[in-house]
């Protein structure tokens, strides 16, 4: 019987000799629930939920919604015993993966291919930056930085002023760049120039944030390359 954490590894070496340059991040909290993984392709947000041979559909209901606000496309990888029925379980788009045990390792079984989910809302995809990745967007394109605009204000504004598959691009650079070890300082610093450091100090924002956040580097892969 597979668990999840016999799965996930072998998993990952699947994603990216099926997908080529990807970045794999773990646990991502989406609206009010968690994603297992989150792919990073260019241009492409992957949404992948594991259901081992241990687990159970109770809260994949629960779950779909979100999953089909933030990705691009979405995977539902299970485990052999569930192969036969995980088509019940998710919309007609989503890809669904059937992992069983072999001699060697684990084997891989595409049932049915992602396909393209048209629900997703750039918007909640663009939430998932931070702020100052956010700034590097306006820059790069040669926006004004609308420092006085909250954060929701800015989603609205880059997605009115910028054409959709150029904001995905972006999003998904932003997202193979992202070190969480700077993405701290970065904030901190973009609150000190804005006078804005008096919650911060207070207990809340970043350190509550990278708290939550802090297991979403599992790796970087680019085609067999492995950064931690």
């Amino acid at each position: 019987m597979l668990r999840d954490k016999e799965i996930r590894e072998p998993l990952f070496d699947f994603l990216e000799e099926r997908y080529g340059k990807c970045r794999i991040l773990q646990e991502k909290i989406m609206g009010k629930s968690r994603a297992d993984i989150v792919m990073v392709t260019e241009g492409a947000l992957y949404g992948i939920e594991i259901k081992s041979d241990a687990d159970r559909y109770l809260r994949l209901k629960t779950q779909v919604p979100d999953y089909e606000r933030y990705f691009d496309y979405n995977i539902l990888a299970v485990g052999s015993s569930h192969a036969l029925h995980a088509a019940e379980h998710v919309p007609e788009s989503w890809g669904i993966l059937s992992i069983e045990e072999s001699g060697e390792g684990l084997d891989f079984y595409e049932l049915r291919a992602a396909g393209e989910n048209k629900k997703r809302s750039l918007k909640r995809q663009l939430s998932l930056l931070f702020r100052p990745e956010l700034s590097r967007i306006l820059k790069r394109n040669a926006l004004p930085e609308y420092s006085s605009l909250s954060k929701a204000a800015l989603i609205r504004r880059l997605t009115e002023l910028l054409p959709p598959e150029i904001l995905s691009y972006e999003l998904t650079e932003e997202l193979f760049e992202r070190d969480y070890l700077k993405i701290e300082e970065e904030i901190l610093a973009w609150k000190r120039e804005r006078g804005r450091l008096g919650a911060l100090s207070a207990g809340t924002g970043i350190r509550r944030t990278r708290r939550r956040e802090a297991k979403l580097y599992v790796s970087h892969r680019i085609r067999g390359r492995r950064k931690r």
